[in-house]
């Protein structure tokens, strides 16, 4: 949570440097959400309080009131702003529920975004060091 104030309605912040993430960020306006989608990297990430570093591993939603949500939580959010029926399924994945197998399928597809659809080698996230 964060003081900040955030923008009128959500900021998707995707990495245009990988092409999976690029396609993903795609399908957003396609489902009717009301946010906003932009490449991370035509933002001051510093000035929105979005940790740089974690926004390269994770994709961060920016929420009006200035919280940044991560990982499958920002795709909850995403849904939660889409017509019905899509904010219930963003409730249901966001929810306490599914906490572990979201969070574990998201670092899956995360980890494997360059052998996805769209995905090439540039997409590869670090391996560990």
């Amino acid at each position: 949570m964060t003081a900040r104030t955030g923008p009128d309605r959500p900021l998707v912040l995707y990495d245009a440097d990988c092409g999976f993430c690029t396609l993903s960020a795609g399908w957003i306006p396609r489902l009717g959400a009301r946010v906003d989608v932009v490449p991370l990297q035509s933002r001051d990430l510093a000035a929105l309080g979005v940790d740089a570093d974690r926004a390269l591993l994770e994709i961060p939603v920016l929420l009006p009131g200035g919280e940044v949500a991560w990982g499958h939580h920002a795709f909850a959010q995403v849904l939660r702003h889409c017509p019905v029926p899509l904010p219930l399924l963003g409730r249901v994945l966001g929810s306490r529920v599914l906490e572990r197998p979201a969070s574990a399928a998201y670092r899956w597809v995360a980890a494997h975004r360059h052998q996805l659809p769209g995905g090439t080698q540039a997409c590869a996230l670090p391996g560990p060091t």
